[in-house]
């Protein structure tokens, strides 16, 4: 989608039978709507400051225009996203709790529409009482791991349970048992170590949960020069006599 610089968000609704407009509109609604267009401008990473984004409200329903957009990253690139049924687990999570609200009163109230256009005035998205965008399913596998990184705690009276700072971010905490603790040697606590876990990932954003500690992993392993020379000269000696063109043709360069 291209950035354009300005959003119309509208609402369309009856009120004791009359169309709603800037001369007639509940003061509540009006409140409620202008939080809510501001929080689906903003979203979680706040790329809009609405400090800067100049509104107009025109005529024809009730219509917020905001302008100063072109730099909302994040804000065109989930616009792009509704297109998708499953749009609620693409796009930001203020965003989608908004569209989730919209849906909701909606369905409360059929005569109500919310409409968002671009600067040319074509409708982006609109939610109304037959509007379904959802969430996909989360999926998860069983797996095993292997996670490296600064074990900072472990153990516990009641639970022992590994915690561990990861070399790629984040903290992870892993359970475990008293036994497999208790088998260690050496206090790894403070101390790099790799750890084997089961656990279960998420197929779509690849997080995970319900970790359980198998193993404490002590392999290090390391370059050795003189076996890799070795590994060398018997890979050559097994494909000595092999012909170049059959090679060449499994490689694709036949």
């Amino acid at each position: 989608m291209n950035k354009d610089n300005e959003l119309r968000f509208a609402i369309n609704d009856r009120i004791e039978d009359v169309e709603l407009s800037p001369a007639r509109v509940p003061l509540a609604l009006l409140g409620e709507f202008q939080r809510d267009v501001s929080d689906f401008l903003k979203g979680s990473s706040r790329d809009v400051d609405t400090t800067h984004v100049l509104v107009s409200i025109e005529e024809g329903s009730l219509a917020l225009r905001a302008v100063g957009l072109l730099a909302a990253t994040t804000l065109w690139l989930d616009l792009e996203s509704l297109k998708f049924p499953d749009a609620l687990s693409r796009i930001d999570k203020k965003r989608a709790s908004v569209i989730e609200r919209w849906q909701t009163l909606a369905r409360l109230q059929p005569s109500r529409r919310y409409t968002v256009n671009n600067q040319d005035k074509k409708t982006i998205f609109t939610v109304n009482s037959t509007t379904n965008y959802d969430r996909a399913e989360d999926s998860w596998v069983n797996v095993e791991k292997y996670l490296y990184g600064k074990i900072v705690d472990w153990g516990g009276k009641t639970k022992a349970n590994v915690h561990i700072e990861l070399d790629t971010g984040g903290t992870e905490i892993v359970e475990s048992s008293q036994i497999l603790i208790a088998q260690e040697e050496h206090n790894l606590v403070y101390r790099q170590a790799t750890l084997r876990v089961s656990a279960e990932e998420n197929l779509e954003t690849g997080g995970l949960r319900n970790l359980r500690l198998l193993a404490f992993e002590h392999h290090h392993p390391k370059y050795d020069d003189n076996e890799f020379k070795q590994m060398v000269e018997r890979g050559t000696q097994a494909w000595e006599g092999v012909d170049n063109l059959w090679l060449e043709s499994l490689r694709g360069n036949g």
